[in-house]
This record gives structure tokens, sequence and C-alpha cells, in this order.
């Protein structure tokens, strides 16, 4: 019997792992748990959604309205969630008033930003539609601007959430993956209960009231873990907020550029034709299950602890624990590679294949779906990089980074949608990912030498 198999080795070498690996390991089981149970329910969503209305203009007008509520908001969380869990977990040492006064502040502020982006999209939704409406029909962009009026509340209340969910993560409490499935689950129940396959009413008030439900549900949960109840304030009266602007500023640029992707992919596969919109919709989202239980997992985990480390000062420790999991998730990958490939198809007709969802459109989705897995290795490894530069403050490094990616997304988009059509978009977004993971490597590497 081969001597790796045997559970006295297995044994052996798990207790062998240092106390930084066992964390990071801990967390990402459970985050991987909580992917699965959230990404299914919005597997089923999708199968809800595919019941109803197939892959007509509904579905392009729902996917195009969601993306560009939901652009700028996502670009705010993402770098909230990156510079905020260091700080929380520098506040922990701080006593209970400066950490009431911080977390008040922030949701103050968090309220008037979810607003004014709110309001700017409303004046400009006309001109953005025309912009990456493409070759869309004018009854979809039209279905686009009722569902925008309905779905509003979403870009108010996505920063909240953010908060409430970051407050969770830097206590390495992760139950905030497991809530993100509610938006999924009610808007699973209205279209069940309510879609009719022309009417746009269930997709409006399935997904808003989910983002409330979300948002309650994690307030409740941040005020048990952190035992705190701020109350909103408008003021910037702690010593966190220098730091807070100076990282959010300079990693905002970074991160407007990567959140453009996903506009920037609808703009191409828009002028492809109606249907193709949703087609790429129906494809990504069974992939963002794979990648959400390998990326979204260790990014979660990782963080946190990279940040603990930092605090006391072994920036070595951090490095060498970022660079053998990045190995691990890199190589890890190709099996989830091999086995997603084989199963592709039969996993899109489970899900999605009745009603409106012929088989054709099976195996259209499933030829996306494939050409798709090409990005799985870089997109599970480079978080890990990415949570060790923001652990350290190296969010220059990480803007720098982001906007070289962005301009490699879209030089490659440009040179083979009209030659590969939409599976050039996804092959773009493999070298993307790679480029990113290659320049965060060679960043790690020059910093050792350095130290």
């Amino acid at each position: 019997m081969f001597p790796m198999f045997r559970s006295d080795w297995i044994r052996t070498r798990i207790r062998g792992l240092s106390a930084d690996h066992l964390r990071i390991a801990r967390s990402a089981i459970w985050v991987s748990l909580f992917v699965l149970l959230g990404k299914s329910a919005g597997a089923m969503k999708e199968m809800a959604i595919a019941y109803r209305y197939g892959v007509g203009t509904i579905v392009d007008a729902y996917q195009l309205t969601f993306t560009l509520i939901t652009w700028l908001p996502s670009t705010a969380v993402t770098v909230l969630g990156t510079v905020l869990i260091p700080a929380l977990v520098r506040l922990r040492d701080q006593d209970e008033t400066e950490r009431a006064n911080f977390l008040g502040e922030l949701q103050g502020w968090s309220l008037l930003i979810g607003l004014l982006f709110a309001g700017l999209l409303y004046l400009c939704w006309g001109p953005a539609v025309q912009v990456m409406g493409g070759s869309l029909s004018p009854e979809t962009r039209q279905m686009s601007l009722r569902l925008m009026v309905g779905m509003l509340p979403i870009g108010i209340l996505t920063l909240w959430i953010s908060v409430q969910a970051a407050r969770l993560q830097s206590r390495e409490r992760h139950v905030n993956t497991l809530l993100e499935c509610v938006p999924a689950g009610t808007l699973f129940i209205a279209t069940l209960l309510f879609g009719t396959g022309g009417s746009i009413t269930p997709l409006i008030y399935g997904t808003s009231l989910g983002f409330i439900i979300q948002f309650l549900w994690l307030s409740v949960l941040a005020r048990r873990a952190d035992g705190i109840r701020p109350r909103l304030k408008f003021s910037l009266g702690s010593k966190e907020w220098p730091f807070i602007w100076h990282a959010a500023g300079v990693y905002m640029l970074g991160q407007v550029a990567m959140n453009a992707v996903t506009p920037l992919d609808q703009y191409f596969v828009a002028h492809l034709g109606d249907g193709m919109v949703a087609t790429l919709g129906y494809a990504n989202r069974v992939l963002a299950l794979i990648l959400g239980m390998g990326a979204l997992a260790i990014s979660r985990a990782t963080l946190p602890v990279f940040s603990d480390i930092r605090t006391k000062g072994d920036h070595h420790r951090a490095r060498e624990v970022a660079l053998k999991w990045t190995a691990v998730m890199f190589f890890g990958s190709f099996f989830v590679v091999f086995f997603a490939g084989i199963f592709s198809e039969h996993a899109i007709r489970f899900l999605f294949q009745r009603g409106a969802f012929a088989a054709k459109d099976t195996i259209e989705v499933a030829r996306i779906f494939r050409w798709n897995l090409v990005q799985v290795p870089f997109y599970f490894a480079a978080p890990v990089m990415l949570q060790l530069m923001a652990s350290q403050g190296r969010f220059k490094v990480m803007a720098s980074i982001a906007v070289l990616s962005f301009f490699v997304k879209a030089l490659m988009n440009l040179l083979l949608v009209q030659w590969l059509d939409v599976r050039g978009i996804v092959l773009a977004t493999a070298a993307m990912y790679a480029s990113s993971l290659a320049c965060y490597l060679i960043v790690a590497l020059r910093l050792g030498r350095d130290e």
C-alpha cells in the first residue's frame, strides 16, 4: 500500500502543518462548503429562470441590468473588503469605543455613497444602455429600464452588506459566504411561483427582497460576532480613516479597471446578437460554482491570517505560506478542470434543459463553458498572492497589476472576438488572470530578495 494513503501517515502530515496552514485550511473548507450551498441555490435560481424564460430577451435585459446596477457598488465592495479586513483585525486590540465609533462612521458613509451610486445610475441609465446594449433589440432596452427602476435598492444595500461581511470575516467567521445565496433563493421562489415567461415583476421583487433580507441577517450576525451596535455617524473622526482613504483611493483605481471587465464583455457579446448575453451568462453561472469553491474560499480564508501575521511583523513567514498555497491551488485546479470538462454537458442539461431552454441551448452553453475552464488554474492561484499584498498594504502594486491585467483583457478581446466570437471573450479572460498571477509572483519573489 502506498504510504500516502495510510491514515497514520496522513495524520502525521496534518500534525506537522503549522498553525497558519491549519487556520487557512479550516477556513477554506468552511467557505468552500458555504459556497457550494450558496452556488447550489444560485444554480436552482438559474434553473428556474431558464425554465420560465429560456435564453430570450427578458434574460438578456435582466443580466444586462444586474451587471450595470452592481458595477460601481461591486467595485467599492471589492476595495472595502480588501482594505477593511486588515483594519478591523488591527482594531481588535483597540477599546470598544474606538471600534464602535469607526463602524458607525463607516456605515454612515456607506449609506451616503450607496445613495450617490443609485442617483448616478438613474441619471445615466439611458446613455449606459445605449453604449452597452450593442445590437440588442429596442424591446430588450426598454425592459432593462423597467428592471433598473425596481432594482435600485440593490445598489444602495451592496455597500452596507459588504461592511457587515467584513466584520464577520475579520473574526474568521465566514457565514456571510453562505448568506450570499439569499437573493438567489428569493428569486428562485419568486420565479417559480409568479413567473409567467413574459413578466419581469418576479425578477424585480425576487432580487431586491433577497438583498434586503441578506442585509438584515448579516447585521444581526455581525453584532453578535463583535458585540458592537454602531450608530450611524457622518463624521470622519476615527484614526483609521487616513489609512482607509489612502489604501482605498489607490486600490480603487485598479478595481475600477477590473470591475469594468464584466461590462466590457457585455459590450462585446451584445454585438454578437440577441441570446448571446444569456448564453454566456448561463456558462458563467456554472463556472462561478467552481471558481467560488476554489478562489473565493482561499481568498477569504487567507486574508485574515496574513493580516494577523503582518501585525506580528513576520513578513517572511507570510510570503512562505502564500507561495505554498499558490502552488497548491494552481496544480490542484487541474483535477477540477479535468472532471468539469468531462461532465459539463451532463451538468448543464440537468440544470437548465427544461421548459424554454432547449437541447440546442445546452450544447451551446456547454461549448462556451469548456472554453471557460482555461482560466481556472490562474483564477484559483492569483487570489492568494493578492491577499498577501493586501495584508502588507501594497495597494499601489495591486492597482498597477489590476490596470495592466485589464489592458491585457481589452487587447485580447479586440484580437480574439473577431476570430472566435464568444470563445475569444473567455480566452481573453484566461489571459488576463494568467498575466495577473505572473505579475504577483514576480513582485513577491523580488520583495523576498530585498528583505
